[in-house]
């Protein structure tokens, strides 16, 4: 059998717990947007009971608005994160 096929199998053997670890390790930002925006929509359905007169309908649109916000930062720095490992911090041969 070849190495190749090898490679690609032991990733079957790996655990959830094991994957997620190295996934976050490769994308660190990817799990602080999730929970970034598990954060802010707890603290929006915490806040519903304390609207005032807002409008349901408002006041979920600013949560998601807000949510989504998050996300986008945390994958726009993800992404400048990724870029400078990339073509800045390379060692120079």
């Amino acid at each position: 059998m070849s190495t190749n096929t090898d490679l690609s199998l032991s990733s079957y053997d790996e655990g959830q717990g094991s994957k997620f670890i190295r996934k976050a390790k490769e994308t660190p930002f990817v799990p602080i947007g999730m929970a970034g925006f598990a954060a802010i929509v707890a603290y929006g359905l915490y806040k519903l009971k304390n609207r005032g007169n807002t409008k349901m309908s408002i006041h979920l649109i600013h949560m998601r608005v807000a949510a989504q916000g998050f996300v986008v930062g945390a994958m726009t720095l993800g992404m400048g994160y990724s870029m400078y490992k990339e073509f800045w911090a390379k060692p120079k041969p």
